[in-house]
């Protein structure tokens, strides 16, 4: 093994590969472009790759980069960089492969979560190799694993408020450590910021910048979120940063568009939430929604999407051929179009004690950030779609018991059949049919649920502290009264759905009709959830995405 030279205390970009020759270009090539700010390690064989990995470890350095070619004997790239896995998890991980072996590549995306993968040779590599490392390099940076101070969160177990700040924090992918208030090191924090821990939450930043309380815009502008946009006029804003939104920014930007996508909690949407999602093209082991959102964010930006996080739309206002997108705070931005991607939000239970124990042991949504705390745990779930029984299949791993509570007859109705069937075969997931829950008890939090059978009338008190809740859509399209039609359902109307025997939409003042989603106001369209008769899936919210770009072209080229 050969390395560059510089400081030990400098961060890493491993490579191997057993042909002496190419082991020593791929080394040339990533010291020409790196090698000021990183040390360049090299290896030749998987096994010797891997007890440099563990002496690195040993010495505390860190590893932000691997890159294994494929065919290497006794132990190939993908094996290797499986093992690798587990001495540093965080490092992005690359196959050097030729083209006949594309399809070993492809499959490893799934098996070790392969970041990417390079066809050899790759010359040249300003245009081949770097911009990929790039990225990469930066994805790490922006990681848990990068070598700089982490968010801390004081707060107490069952606050609301705690709740919702570490549910912001891990959406949208900022690494934080949570410290209740009743520990020596909650307390310590507290009294190096002044506070006696009334007022909670307490985030202490990365650059040791105290906030007490803070609201999402304060939080996500002091962690390195973008909050403001850098222009005032664009080609195409995109609303809501679910699948559908983070879909049409990727593909108006990577075709040439300046794209601002202005998301106003965190991207990912419901999808974004999902412990898992297995019914995904191209992920035959499933994959998380935080992984396919990270990817999609990453994707999107490395094609010029702007991403604004934590600010909200609340007028859309047409003036000649601009379209006017104004903040809940005031301030607007111009476009020549818009694609709302605004989705849905879970809808409330109106049973008694429930709004007063949301996050406080009822929460709406899969809420991931609470998954270590149900451990041994007796928990309940409401819903009977694919939301609820994937987050009845991810909380089963550690919980003691997991029960169903559906309204209806039978799952078969609402959610897809490889997820009834994973439940049926799961022992400690428990499906109640034709049971509602009635009420919420407790005092600090959730301590017991009264359930009711809708066919017998029957009522039981049960022992819980957790209450998970998915029950139904609710478009969020309330701010769009007055200006983009609806169903009765608040759901957007777009194309053929508002024609009436062939004639446009009233206001319609176009020679030709709307197009597929395009809604009564030229230039807007709509994509994903919140559209009315919408697929309600993850693939199609994407595809529609797609496919809003191609009609913003088509709508641009004519106007």
């Amino acid at each position: 093994m050969t390395q560059a030279a510089g400081a030990a205390a400098r961060t890493v970009i491993l490579t191997v590969d057993d042909d002496p020759g190419v082991s020593r270009a791929v080394a040339r090539d990533l010291r020409r472009r790196y090698g000021e700010s990183y040390r360049i390690v090299r290896a030749e064989s998987g096994q010797s790759a891997l007890d440099a990995l563990r002496e690195l470890k040993l010495r505390g350095d860190l590893v932000a980069v691997i890159m294994a070619d494929y065919r290497m004997p006794e132990m190939n790239g993908i094996e290797f960089l499986e093992l690798a896995l587990d001495v540093y998890p965080g490092a992005r991980r690359v196959l050097l492969t030729a083209y006949a072996d594309t399809n070993a590549a492809i499959d490893a995306i799934n098996v070790i979560d392969l970041d990417h993968y390079l066809l050899k040779p790759w010359d040249p590599p300003e245009e081949k190799l770097y911009p990929v490392l790039d990225d990469l390099l930066q994805a790490w940076r922006t990681s848990d694993y990068r070598p700089v101070p982490t968010t801390k969160v004081v707060g107490h177990r069952w606050s609301a408020r705690s709740a919702q700040v570490r549910d912001f924090l891990a959406r949208n992918q900022v690494p934080y450590r949570w410290y209740s208030v009743d520990t020596p090191e909650g307390r310590r924090l507290l009294a190096a910021a002044g506070e006696d821990g009334e007022r909670l939450p307490l985030v202490v930043t990365p650059d040791a910048t105290p906030l007490v309380e803070p609201e999402d815009a304060e939080l996500a502008e002091h962690v390195g979120l973008a909050t403001n946009p850098t222009a005032e006029f664009y080609d195409l804003v995109v609303i809501g940063g679910g699948p559908a939104g983070l879909g049409a920014a990727l593909y108006g930007a990577s075709e040439g568009l300046r794209t601002l996508l202005v998301e106003r909690s965190a991207t990912g949407g419901q999808a974004g939430q999902s412990s898992r999602i297995e019914n995904y093209l191209g992920f035959p082991d499933g994959v998380s929604g935080a992984q396919l959102t990270d990817r999609a964010r990453r994707q999107a930006k490395k094609f010029g999407a702007e991403i604004l996080t934590a600010r909200e739309v609340s007028a859309l206002e047409v003036n000649g051929a601009a379209r006017i997108v104004r903040f809940s705070d005031g301030p607007a931005i111009s476009a020549h179009s818009v694609i709302l991607a605004t989705g849905v939000s879970y809808r409330q239970l109106a049973a008694p004690g429930l709004r007063d124990l949301t996050g406080r042991g009822v929460f709406y949504g899969a809420a991931l950030t609470e998954a270590p705390a149900c451990t041994g745990q007796n928990v309940y779930i409401v819903g009977g779609a694919n939301s609820a029984g994937q987050a009845a299949m991810f909380l089963s791993r550690n919980c003691n018991s997991v029960t169903l509570l559906v309204r209806g007859k039978s799952l078969s109705a609402s959610m897809s059949h490889y997820l009834v069937q994973q439940i049926a075969e799961t022992p400690n997931i428990v499906v109640r049919t034709n049971t509602v829950v009635d009420a919420a008890h407790g005092t600090q939090h959730l301590e017991q649920l009264t359930l009711r059978d809708v066919s017998t009338g029957e009522t039981e008190l049960v022992d819980t502290p957790w209450l998970f809740v998915f029950i139904g859509a609710a478009p969020l399209t309330e701010w769009l009264e007055g200006t983009v039609l609806r169903d009765d359902h608040g759901f957007i109307l777009t194309g053929p759905d508002m024609t009436c025997d062939g004639q446009p939409p009233p206001g319609w003042e176009l020679d030709r009709p709307p197009y597929h989603l395009e809604t009564n106001v030229p230039g807007v369209f709509v994509a994903g959830d919140a559209r009315a008769e919408s697929a309600k899936r993850v693939a199609s919210a994407v595809g529609e995405g797609a496919m809003a770009v191609m009609l913003v072209h088509r709508y641009l080229e004519q106007s």
